[in-house]
């Protein structure tokens, strides 16, 4: 069987390194807010390329903390909207609802399963503060158009980058003829980021951060993650417990001296499936330059997509749906399951994404391309 990501496997690759980080941290006897955290966010900062970077709990908690933070500020109120893709994991959309804000839905572009850049502004009103790129499946979904519309509109820009560690903007000045390239999470104002175990820099457990080059903002989220404390039992704020654990950090530290070469190892990978599978039943995403993408996941389309899965695992080909049901088909979002998004849920009905990860062989992906071309339907 081709698992679909083999985290044993994927933590074996750097297995003495984590582990002999891990005992160093249980070594210390400094299980919070010590040494590892302080190493590893100053190492992310720099990878990132932005001024701070705070450790959180989880992916959700650090949007969450972002947009509980320009609250506290004053930037934003109940009932303020922010545009987001209707296309994309519930998270993105729980940290803006959770925060009594208004999700206001845009669809994908069918030929890059991003976000349509050319819908966004009829979608702005006098109560927008904010539109939350999601760097879906691990592309860049920053367009000049979203950061010109962020600007004419004074909306703050909100990176979702879960799924998109190591990922750059390249952009192109056709005047000059510079090339500028940015890390995803240095784009926006501020950029939430998951380390849950099977991203591209994945804990041992569950991890996040938020990066921003706003101080004021990053000492706000530092101190609603701790309970709302600037200093020991001085709490300022209304705050929750959403820390990156020691462990966690040290782990994290480790695995980000791989990620660019991890992140080559997908690219090849995805190379061979754009290659093979032009002439198939399924149909890719728009290929982007290597460096705007690094594949956390490769996503197909194809119309007899439960059918297709099916046969590839009776193959020995595991593969996973991301994600069968639409955020605005929810239960817990019922209010929003009358609304007509055709873009967004047959990407939703037709998605199914293909084994890929730094430890996957060559010949594997070759074995995987060739079953799909090898399927009837």
């Amino acid at each position: 069987m081709i698992h679909f990501l083999d985290l044993k496997k994927v933590t074996a690759l750097h297995g003495n390194e984590i582990a002999s980080a891990v005992q160093q941290v249980v070594a210390c006897g400094r299980y919070l807010q010590g040494s590892a955290l302080e190493q590893f966010e100053a190492h992310y900062t720099s990878y990132i390329g932005t001024r701070h970077c705070i450790g959180t709990g989880n992916g959700l908690d650090a949007l969450w903390l972002i947009f509980r933070a320009y609250k506290e500020m004053g930037l934003m109120k109940d009932g303020d909207e922010v545009i987001v893709p209707a296309h994309t994991y519930i998270a993105s959309i729980l940290a803006i609802t959770e925060n009594r804000l208004v999700p206001v839905l845009a669809e994908p572009n069918e030929r890059t399963l991003e976000m349509d850049d050319s819908c966004l502004e009829r979608l702005i009103t006098p109560r927008t503060r904010a539109i939350m790129i999601v760097h879906l499946y691990g592309r860049c979904s920053y367009t000049e158009r979203i950061g010109e519309l962020c600007r004419r509109y004074g909306l703050k820009l909100v990176e979702d980058n879960a799924q998109a560690h190591g990922c750059f903007y390249v952009a192109n000045d056709v005047t000059t003829g510079k090339i500028t390239k940015k890390r995803t999470g240095s784009i926006g104002d501020a950029a939430g980021h998951s380390f849950y175990p099977g991203k591209n820099l994945g804990a041992l457990g569950d991890g996040g951060a938020v990066t921003t080059n706003d101080t004021e903002l990053a000492n706000v989220i530092r101190a609603l993650g701790n309970y709302g404390s600037t200093k020991k039992y001085v709490c300022s704020y209304k705050g929750r417990n959403s820390r990156l654990d020691e462990i966690q950090a040290a782990v994290l530290d480790v695995k980000l001296r791989y990620l660019d070469a991890d992140n080559d190892a997908r690219r090849r990978i995805a190379d061979i499936y754009y290659d093979r599978l032009r002439d198939s039943l399924v149909t890719l995403p728009e290929r982007l330059p290597n460096e705007q993408n690094v594949y956390h996941i490769f996503p197909v389309l194809c119309e007899q997509r439960d059918d297709m899965q099916q046969w590839l695992r009776n193959e020995g080909v595991e593969t996973l749906i991301h994600y069968p049901i639409p955020p605005h088909k929810q239960e817990c979002y019922k209010e929003w399951n009358n609304l007509n998004l055709p873009i967004t849920e047959r990407i939703h009905k037709q998605e199914l994404s293909l084994p890929i990860s730094p430890v996957m062989s060559e010949e594997e992906a070759i074995y995987v391309a060739e079953t799909v071309l090898r399927y009837k339907a």
